[in-house]
């Protein structure tokens, strides 16, 4: 199933951090505005969303853009690791 990833890109301390990522269902991917991942079930989605979040807890970054590009990037490694 393909989903669509969000999430949240916050301000702190030390920098712009990522969480809260989620997935919906999609049938129209948009790979320029988010990222896009084909995961078997509803149980792969909770796993890798557990991982990404486990991921990303602790990085922060500089500005929006490298957030975004630093998770795509991620996601789309994940994606040829299966």
């Amino acid at each position: 199933m393909l989903y669509q990833l969000g999430w949240a890109t916050l301000p702190g301390l030390r920098g712009l951090s990522c969480s809260g990522f989620r997935a919906m269902p999609t049938s129209s991917p948009n790979n320029e505005g988010g990222v896009t991942i084909d995961l078997a079930s509803d149980t792969k989605r909770d796993e890798f969303l557990k991982q990404v979040e486990e991921h990303f807890a602790a990085r922060r970054f500089t500005n929006a853009a490298d957030a975004f590009d630093t998770v795509k990037a991620y996601v789309l490694e994940h994606a040829v690791k299966r």
